[in-house]
């Protein structure tokens, strides 16, 4: 479980692909890391497989599966792309953002990015399948962020940003038409299932 509040950015070191998958290879400023430990990686909660120190820090590989590439925008990531990393959420830690199971429903893309006096406005498309789960003031995760809802429109929604999360994450890096990973609200999930058929 995470919280969508990222604690910075990784750059990826190296990509193998395999016979399944693909194995990343991410460097991080974080001082410590467990094998087995749930790190979210731009909204996908992997796995740390190995970790280690290098010449510029720690890093750790991690593997996406067949169904995190088909899910995610992961599966295009190449040497020096930055993504976004929180670590798991602790039982004593502050819930700032919102519940996020890093379990990415799909992707979408950027349709205008706009400067609003300090702030940021972003617009997305709406994620084919999964529009219904988004609405106004309600929570979104976007490549691992926990946002605000603040406008839905019938094929778009926007959200905004203050100047901390756009320099913290790689959504500083996003320009018109780039991919993003959305995880929904998943109480709006639970509420559609429980009341399907009333």
């Amino acid at each position: 479980m995470f919280t969508g509040i990222v604690e910075g950015t990784g750059e990826v070191l190296a990509t193998e692909p395999t016979e399944d998958g693909l194995r990343l290879r991410i460097g991080t400023g974080f001082e410590t890391l467990a094998h087995g430990q749930s790190v979210s990686v731009s909204g996908a909660c992997l796995t740390v497989e190995e970790h280690g120190d290098g010449a510029d820090g720690q890093w750790f590989e991690t593997f996406l599966a067949a169904e995190t590439r088909a899910k995610t925008h992961l599966g295009a990531l190449a040497a020096g792309d930055r993504v976004n990393l929180e670590r798991a959420l602790r039982a004593d830690d502050r819930l700032d953002g919102h519940f996020v199971q890093g379990h990415v429903d799909t992707t979408t893309e950027v349709v205008d990015v706009r400067e609003v006096g300090e702030d940021w406005e972003f617009e997305f498309a709406l994620p084919e399948d999964h529009g219904r789960y988004v609405v106004d003031k309600g929570s979104v995760t976007v490549d691992g962020i926990s946002l605000t809802v603040a406008e839905r429109g019938p094929e778009t929604f926007t959200v905004a940003v203050v100047p901390t999360t756009y320099d913290l994450t790689t959504l500083s890096e996003k320009v018109p038409g780039d991919p993003v990973n959305v995880e929904v609200d998943v109480i709006a999930k639970y509420a559609e299932q429980l009341v399907d058929g009333y």
